[in-house]
């Protein structure tokens, strides 16, 4: 039987979970490739990484430079995560004629269109299935499985840490900072949480999904972004009472203005399923013109079912070389041939549509909802619902709204106009809404 060597960078979470799933399900890995996998080399600024993980024939170095050069590696699988130094060595693997996997969604994201091209020139794969969701595989449903449709929307929840903590906020209505420190302790936050709460890991994976959806251009800098830092208890309470659940939602649509590209918190319907995904687990709903709905869900992360994508990806690159195929006939890497993608302009978040959920302090007065009204009837804005409730102070009334769909800068301006009226406390808190339907 053939060997296939590969490269390795990096031996943390998911790089020696990677290793793990290579050499315990070798037997089933070389059944389905007809070739066996060979982990030769591994980078690792813990060298005696590789023998904990059984690695015992593999050469380690300190020195990730030494994997791309190497004549021997055939696959380099990039998993040292960021935007530098893996930027600088995918490239120099990709010159050095290597195939690339990688689970960096934050390096595909931003630097994929660069490593894309240099890719097509030189005749070699990127695969990056597990840049996405984990152990789902959502990069190649929709880049084969609904490769004959026409992709209207996708949305998803697509960090664990932040429906996490929304998650403990609805069950067991802990507060915010609260849930943060369970997910902290469980270990499903950093010490450092911005990045998964305030919507930047999630703004990664929209872009990709989002440009593999419909063909467009990487452009992560285009994606509007908001965490879910400012979610209430409250608002998740009153959300529930109003049939709703919040989540922390990816969101890509195709428009005839062009595409929308936007991570927030986001009311959902209780009943539709993804409402209802619950916990660390992703899920990724994909609206397509000819198969309709059509829903993914499961481990967003981890080493092991982030692993399962990874080997799935160097099990498709090696299938892919056992044809001997030029690149032509490959699946393309963003799934659009070269000449098929689109520079479709991505929507500003002032020109995007939604409804509203808005949450008010207004003094418990004759006239004050007549004002709140009149200036929503004259930005355009028609409501859809409306509770009450009493707060401690008697003297105020808290007032919960629905709104019919609206552009956001029409609810911008109202929302100013509102805060700055003498019967309104503080700001006014906004979550948009999402029918999903």
């Amino acid at each position: 039987m053939q060997i296939v060597k590969v490269g390795l960078l990096g031996l943390g979470t998911v790089g020696g979970g990677t290793a793990t799933v290579l050499l315990d399900n070798a037997e089933e890995i070389a059944r389905r490739t007809g070739r066996k996998i060979v982990v030769d080399m591994a980078a690792t600024l813990d060298p005696g990484r590789t023998r904990e993980l059984g690695l015992t024939q593999t050469r380690v170095t300190t020195n990730a430079q030494e994997v791309v050069s190497d004549k021997a590696c055939q696959i380099v699988i990039e998993l040292i995560g960021g935007y530098e130094p893996a930027r600088t060595l995918v490239l120099q693997a990709v010159a050095n004629g290597k195939h690339i996997v990688t689970a960096n969604k934050a390096l595909i994201a931003t630097h994929g269109q660069e490593i894309f091209e240099a890719a097509q020139k030189k005749g070699v794969i990127v695969a990056y299935e597990a840049a996405v969701a984990g152990g789902i595989p959502i990069i190649k449903a929709i880049r084969e499985g609904l490769s004959a449709n026409r992709i209207q929307w996708v949305a998803g929840i697509i960090n664990g840490t932040g429906n996490f903590i929304l998650t403990e906020m609805r069950d067991k209505g802990r507060s915010f900072d609260d849930a943060l420190k369970e997910a902290q302790a469980l270990g499903y936050a950093e010490a450092d949480p911005a990045f998964d709460v305030e919507g930047t890991d999630a703004a990664h994976k929209l872009t990709i999904l989002a440009a593999i959806s419909f063909g467009i251009p990487l452009q992560f800098e285009a994606c509007y972004t908001e965490g879910i830092s400012k979610v209430q208890q409250e608002d998740v309470a009153h959300a529930e009472e109003l049939g709703y659940r919040i989540k922390h939602l990816g969101v890509a649509r195709r428009t005839d203005n062009g595409i929308e590209m936007r991570v927030h918190p986001t009311l959902i319907p209780e009943k539709r399923l993804i409402a209802n995904v619950n916990g660390v687990m992703n899920a990724v709903l994909v609206m397509a013109e000819a198969a309709g709905p059509t829903l993914y869900y499961g481990a967003g992360a981890g080493a092991k079912p982030t692993a399962s994508a990874v080997v799935a990806d160097i099990i498709d690159v090696i299938r892919k070389l056992n044809m001997a195929s030029s690149l032509a006939n490959r699946i393309p890497i963003s799934g659009f041939q070269g000449d098929g993608v689109s520079d479709i302009p991505v929507l500003p978040m002032a020109e995007i549509e939604t409804s509203y959920y808005l949450r008010m302090l207004a003094a418990d007065r004759a006239g004050v909802m007549a004002d709140v009204t009149a200036i929503l009837g004259e930005s355009g804005i028609s409501i859809e619902a409306m509770i009450q409730k009493d707060p401690a102070d008697e003297r105020q009334a808290k007032i919960i709204m629905l709104t019919h769909r609206v552009k956001e800068q029409q609810m911008n301006q109202a929302i100013k106009e509102i805060e700055a009226l003498g019967s309104i406390s503080g700001e006014v808190t906004r979550i948009r809404m999402e029918p999903l339907a």
